[in-house]
């Protein structure tokens, strides 16, 4: 993400901390480093250099193998990584990395805006996600299928935290809202916790784009949101987006 629509300005997400997520496994309990703590600690030029929290590999609807990006990120000298595939976490459960974030990025609706929610550092092994992944390999990279998805969005967002992970808008200036700050009160009073703000907006999203990166970030700072970035990825080069 090399080029911006305007100066980044020194920004640091001020987000309440909370303790760290404890799971239990094989009947002890096991504390998990807290996502927000980690996401929380990237600064905004970090996102154009060290950190890509959307990428798309060949589970969904990406070129790229997913041991493939993550060996590119570690070449690459990246703190870390997101591979955020639609509606699986396939990839996840078959490879780990210190490099990567377990993520997905579910399509769904809320009243009559259709978004994506990323989910970052979930249990991916978590049942209760189960019955929000794609059922059919075309639910994870046909556009015309997964627009008529039909998870509940209040629920999805529980669920998201019940598998210890956190809930982001992914970019939101591309979605139909009247107004968007409403709209992003609305996700909050359910539960949301970031919103993607660094992103390129390229292709079909430079033209379907109806805020500002400007004023995307007044409104994270207006409901004290989580701050995310990431480039949106479905190449086979991670750099290239």
């Amino acid at each position: 993400m090399k080029n911006t629509e305007e100066i980044i300005e020194e920004n640091t997400n001020n987000v309440t901390e909370r303790e760290a997520d404890t799971v239990e496994q094989e009947g002890k309990t096991e504390t998990r480093p807290d996502i927000r703590e980690l996401i929380s600690s990237f600064k905004p030029l970090d996102y154009f250099d060290f950190v890509n929290l959307h990428i798309h590999s060949k589970y969904s609807d990406g070129k790229a193998e997913f041991q493939d990006i993550i060996r590119q990120a570690k070449e690459l000298g990246y703190r870390k990584i997101a591979i955020c595939d639609h509606n699986t976490v396939e990839g996840h459960k078959q490879f780990k990395d210190d490099v990567l974030i377990p993520a997905v990025e579910f399509d769904c609706w809320c009243g009559y805006v259709f978004l994506h929610l990323l989910a970052y550092g979930i249990d991916v092994d978590n049942p209760v996600l189960d019955e929000f992944m794609a059922k059919t390999k075309k639910e994870t990279e046909a556009d015309i299928v997964r627009i008529f998805a039909k998870r509940d969005i209040k629920r999805l967002i529980n669920a998201i935290h019940e598998a210890g992970g956190i809930a982001v808008l992914a970019h939101p200036a591309c979605c139909w809202a009247l107004n968007l700050d409403k709209f992003v009160g609305k996700l909050v009073s359910y539960g949301l916790d970031g919103i993607e703000v660094y992103y390129p907006y390229r292709r079909h999203r430079a033209v379907i784009r109806f805020a500002s990166m400007r004023q995307i970030k007044d409104i994270a700072a207006k409901y004290n949101l989580i701050i995310t970035g990431g480039t949106d990825c479905h190449t086979r080069n991670i750099m290239a987006y």
